[in-house]
């Protein structure tokens, strides 16, 4: 993150607004547009969320964690925390 000085980029009556109320202060300003969620501009979200139905599908379905560990290349502690995790 690069600091600006503000009375090089703002309009010196905004300045002198802001001045009011965080004079001397680092100040912090979001960008106007909303942050989208990990992983949907890429599409692992939706992989991943894919691949975990899967493996409880699997699980409903009696497989057994050693095998779904073998199957989705994954320890089996990784794949209890998925069934635990959707099955609430």
């Amino acid at each position: 993150m690069n600091y600006k000085n503000a009375a090089e980029i703002l309009p010196a009556d905004l300045l002198e607004e802001l001045q009011r109320y965080s004079e001397g202060m680092l100040i912090y300003i979001p960008k106007a547009s909303e942050r989208k969620a990990w992983g949907l501009d890429s599409g692992i979200r939706k992989e991943l969320d894919s691949r975990n139905s899967a493996i409880l599908f699997d699980y409903n379905s009696g497989m057994s964690l050693s095998d779904m560990a073998q199957k989705y290349y994954m320890s089996e502690s990784a794949v209890k925390k998925v069934i635990y995790r959707k099955a609430r």
